[in-house]
């Protein structure tokens, strides 16, 4: 069996068929879907992130389901509705999106907040209710959602519940100048899917989970931790710091991505490289003028490191 570092550079060198140069991206997907997360990633339209999230549904051999958020979706277009059925005399439930291993929830700030709302039951319990049966999702259900940023056209700002329940917001960015030029001039990316091979097995997505519960942090690094989280309470820009949940989420994503670099400690520069997609959409910024990740990345620069 291949070793778990190989296992996860196979999956970005499987998906860096499609989407060129964004491994750092990849592999905190990878890290989120491991430690039983969900993924936002937030860019300007036709950056890559659609073409990203059906490359990853195909690497881990999962049942996938798309859905277009549009502002005339009503929650039950993803949750499903119950119809009678003159035959049986009684409601028949129809299942909808949802019920799926991994769904890409596109473009979901287009929606209203009524919409949103339908997933934050399945995102926190991994279950939906309808009609007072509550309803179980799979243990690899996996939120991939997209959106526009805020000052385009027709969307709503996701409320604060329902980004607390984003493990990572991450940003594909524009590619480099020689990474557009290897784009336009090879084969389309929707043609090379195709050629994607899924390698995630239930059995090593169940070991490197396993893995997860064992990886050590030291005394110090849970303090260094702690002490980012705190910071941002205390941050004379933010309105509004990192939660006591946020926190939890924090120690979670710093062991999955531990073991995606085939560690069973953490370092310094897991928390460091990861304090950004955890915290970004947490904190609430006093003004609109200042960003969360120049206040973040203020944070990084002057809370002192442990010497591990």
């Amino acid at each position: 069996m291949m070793t778990d570092h190989n296992v996860v550079q196979e999956i970005i060198n499987e998906i860096g068929k499609v989407i060129v140069g964004k491994q750092d991206q990849i592999q905190l997907t990878i890290a989120a879907f491991l430690a039983q997360g969900h993924v936002l990633f937030e860019d300007v339209p036709g950056i890559g992130k659609t073409m990203l999230v059906r490359s990853f549904s195909r690497v881990l051999n999962q049942e996938f389901r798309r859905v277009q958020f549009t502002p005339d979706l009503l929650p039950s277009d993803v949750i499903g509705i119950s119809i009678y059925s003159q035959k049986d005399h009684d409601f028949i439930f129809k299942k909808g999106p949802i019920f799926t291993d991994l769904l890409l929830a596109d473009e979901i700030n287009r929606t209203t907040p009524r919409t949103q709302a339908a997933l934050l039951e399945a995102m926190s319990e991994r279950q939906v209710t309808v009609d007072g049966q509550t309803m179980p999702l799979g243990e690899n259900f996996f939120v991939l959602a997209t959106q526009n940023p805020l000052q385009f056209e027709g969307t709503y700002t996701l409320p604060e519940a329902q980004l607390d329940r984003f493990l990572l917001r991450l940003s594909m960015g524009y590619p480099s100048f020689e990474e557009e030029l290897q784009l336009i001039s090879g084969i389309e990316p929707h043609n090379k899917l195709k050629d994607i091979r899924p390698i995630m097995t239930p059995e090593v997505i169940s070991e490197l989970r396993t893995k997860i519960q064992h990886v050590h942090i030291s005394d110090s690094l849970y303090n260094y931790a702690l002490e980012l989280v705190s910071a941002t309470r205390n941050h004379p820009s933010i309105q509004l710091g990192i939660s006591p949940r946020g926190s939890i989420n924090f120690i979670k994503a710093a062991k999955a991505y531990a073991v995606t670099e085939n560690r069973n400690y953490c370092l310094p520069d897991d928390f460091k490289k990861l304090m950004i997609p955890v915290f970004s959409h947490r904190v609430r910024m006093k003004s609109s003028q200042y960003q969360a990740s120049t206040a973040l990345q203020d944070i990084l620069d002057t809370v002192s490191v442990p010497v591990e």
